[in-house]
């Protein structure tokens, strides 16, 4: 392990050496210009790092652009540096550090469960939080099984911002997003310049390579921007076998014009990581704790003894698959874009097709360990088409009404079309319950496995089309808009089950539901440093999969919908360096469900009530900026009386985040730091109620600056190898970590 760790500190030194001196040489021999050389300088001296800021513009959640200071909306940012300096390693993780949101990150590269806001986690996935890319959503639904938006979103060279709104405006300005929306902005290349970056795991097996160029094409207002990454290795829990495999291109060409622009985009994901399921473990009156020789940090049960994973095809064949393969996943998508001012007339429009497509082959502890074995069951599901085509197009004017103030009404059509396309496979195995399982036995096949509950092929396609209009008006220091969304879904296609060792009959699905939502919110600015805001807003969550084999499809049933009421009010100040966000909030949530193995038809509802606070710090090289979200959460009616009263599952009082930094010479010195404070899972289980116990996970990087072109970084996440249980499981004793701590080295050149 140290003559690995040698070789490849040695390794990435002398590339970024070569490359130093490789660029040096070329300076000596050209002749630059000193104009351009000049301008990513200058573009990166206006970078804004203060942590909160609340003169900068926002976007997203938005129908017109406005600063948080004048904003009636919790909204967070984050640019590209900020995101790097959370030492994230996924999506999911870099949304720990957004206070409100609740991500629960250890799932790997996707899988991850979210929400904001005491709003519940009852299916997994994000069902009340809509994912976007550049304005658009990756997955039309947020908690499909087996394939969440995060599963086909990487976080690389192409990222500008992050944009997070929590709470009402989602409602109407997104389908499917009355909890809040998390919109990944990518860069365009208004400047010119790029960067190169080379990294590699210190105590664990990977690498990757990132790459990024963007530039003016000519002086008439054409421009471009392309990145992409590579990466392998075993990742961060080593099963002996390559588990990290794949990467990412993505790019965009833009057309300025004198009134807007043009802008055509693509994307060509081909990525195949692990997926890191729950683990056994001990669980002893309410406690959990380890099983000798299974470490939750680091445990997991691919390895190269599996042989391949025979599994039965929508149309009935035989499919054999590589156990290893983890999650695949693979996007191929483009994207138009423009938006142009007809003499004070704002019309824009949004279009991307995304062809969505992959595989989940994650192993889930079956029963409790005995006599040094374990059952596993392989969830082994083919998405065979999560792709979809949606477009935005949106109308607006500002009318200034001289004492009456300013009017903007906006109006405009959202439109959607998303499949949802997937086989259900499930195997059962005895393997031995060591770091490096060996298989004992094939204990069912197919159908046989939890009493057939499960194996199931979808097709199915849901079509959506969403009116919305708002109105914003601001006189003087008040800010109000008022918002209405008409969401339509139809839906078609069929799902089978199977029946004896085949899939049989298939039901069909044919139905048409539909919800107007609504949002409400003013800001009123006391000072240029002090405004106070409120908001109320209604919103809903359609379902897809998740209600499939429960009631019928065929529209001779009611079709359960997902219903949000919210409420927020809250304060922005600012003091010479510091800025702050504080939020008092209510949802009350009434959802359905439909959960395997269980095989229940669950209905709920929920009331949270909280404080969101969000804060910003700068003095000089100096920076600090955090959250802390405190929620009393509870089930306040359930078909399940136990749970009844109760804080749903995973749901802590309090959940924090702090991010400080250092900057003095060439070196930077900073981390962060995420917690939480207990909470319950599987409430109602008996003597499989477990406690997750309150634990930080610590994150830090030291960064030295050669020159302005040449940064090396060292970063750590979960430095002190912390044990952070996110959740456990009903039926059985098993629970899914975080990852234990791993360590990098990274070089950037800029050019």
């Amino acid at each position: 392990m140290e003559k690995n760790l040698k070789l490849k500190i040695v390794a990435s030194a002398t590339i970024a050496a070569l490359a130093h001196m490789s660029a040096a040489f070329a300076e000596e021999v050209v002749a630059a210009d000193a104009t351009t050389a000049a301008a990513p300088a200058q573009a990166e001296a206006v970078v804004d790092n203060t942590p909160l800021n609340l003169d900068k513009i926002v976007v997203t959640g938005s129908a017109n652009k406005v600063s948080k200071m004048k904003s009636s909306v919790s909204i967070s940012t984050m640019n590209a540096e900020q995101v790097t300096n959370t030492g994230a390693t996924n999506a999911a993780e870099v949304l720990r550090s957004i206070p409100g949101v609740r991500s629960e990150s250890s799932g790997g590269e996707g899988n991850a469960n979210m929400t904001v806001r005491g709003l519940p986690i009852s299916a997994g996935g994000s069902r009340y939080v809509q994912m976007q890319e550049d304005g658009l959503p990756i997955l039309q639904f947020g908690d499909v099984a087996f394939a969440t938006p995060d599963m086909f979103m990487r976080v690389d060279q192409s990222l500008n911002k992050l944009e997070v709104v929590r709470g009402g405006s989602g409602s109407t300005l997104a389908t499917n997003s009355p909890g809040g929306i998390i919109n990944f902005i990518s860069n365009t290349g208004e400047v010119k310049g790029g960067k190169i970056g080379l990294s590699a795991g210190l105590n664990f097996n990977q690498w990757r390579t990132d790459l990024s160029y963007g530039a003016p094409l000519d002086d008439n207002g054409l421009r471009f921007f392309v990145s992409g990454f590579y990466r392998t290795g075993d990742g961060l829990r080593d099963a002996g076998v390559t588990m990290e495999q794949g990467g990412q291109i993505k790019g965009n060409i833009t057309k300025q014009l004198d009134n807007g622009y043009i802008r055509a985009s693509f994307k060509h994901l081909d990525d195949q990581t692990p997926v890191n399921m729950p683990v056994p473990v001990k669980i002893t009156g309410g406690k959990i704790s380890q099983l000798p020789g299974i470490d939750p940090r680091t445990a997991t049960f691919y390895s190269k003894n599996w042989g391949p994973d025979v599994t039965l095809g929508g149309n009935n064949s035989q499919i054999s698959s590589n156990v290893n393969d983890g999650m695949t996943v693979k996007t191929d998508s483009i994207g138009l874009e423009a938006a142009f001012d007809f003499g004070g007339w704002n019309v824009s429009d949004k279009f991307r097709w995304a062809d969505n497509r992959g595989r989940f082959i994650g192993l889930f502890p079956t029963n409790d360990v005995a006599a040094g074995q374990v059952g596993i069951t392989i969830f082994n599901t083919s998405l065979n088409d999560m792709g979809n085509t949606v477009n935005d197009f949106k109308l607006s004017k500002a009318f200034d009404a001289a004492t009456a103030g300013k009017w903007t009404p906006t109006v405009g059509l959202y439109t959607s079309w998303q499949n949802v396309g997937a086989t259900w496979n499930f195997n059962q195995y005895t393997v031995s319950a060591n770091s490096v399982p060996t298989i004992i036995s094939v204990d069912a096949q197919q159908a046989a496995v939890w009493g057939g509950c499960c194996n199931r092929d979808i097709d199915a396609e849901y079509r959506t089309i969403s009116p919305y209009a708002s109105l914003a008006w601001e006189m003087g220091n008040l800010n109000t808009d008022v918002s209405v969304r008409y969401d339509k879904q139809d839906a078609s296609g069929s799902y089978a089950g199977v029946t004896g060792a085949v899939y049989g009959a298939r039901n069909t699905i044919n139905y048409s539901i539909n919800h107007t939502s609504w949002s409400a919110g003013a800001n009123y600015r006391i000072n240029t440093n002090l405004a106070v805001f409120g908001r109320a807003s209604n919103g809903v969550a359609f379902n897809a999969d998740r209600i499939m084999f429960g009631n019928p499809l065929d529209g001779s049933a009611i079709i359960p919908v997902n219903e949000v009421d919210q409420y927020e009010a809250g304060v922005k100040w600012r003091q010479g360096n510091l800025n702050t966000f504080v939020t008092l909030f209510q949802a009350k949530t009434d959802e359905s469900n439909y959960t395997f193995p269980g095989l229940l038809t669950n209905a709920y509802k929920y009331d949270a009530k909280g404080v969101e606070l969000e804060f910003g710090y700068s003095i000089n090289n100096f920076k600090l900026g955090g959250g802390l979200t405190y929620t009393d959460a509870e089930v306040v009616k359930s078909t399940n009386a136990a749970v009844v009263g109760f804080a749903p599952n995973r749901q802590a009082k309090v959940v924090y985040q702090i991010s400080p930094s250092y900057a003095w010479d060439k070196f930077t010195i900073g981390g962060s730091v995420i917690g939480t404070t207990k909470s319950t899972d599987n409430r109602g289980a008996g003597a499989l109620e477990a406690t997750l116990p309150a634990y930080a996970l610590v994150n830090s990087f030291l960064r030295y600056q050669y020159d302005s072109k040449l940064q090396l970084t060292l970063s750590a996440n979960n430095l002190f190898d912390s044990i952070a249980y996110t959740e456990s499981n009903d039926g059985r004793m098993a629970a899914r970590a975080a990852d234990g701590r791993s360590v990098k080295a990274s070089v950037v050149y800029s050019f």
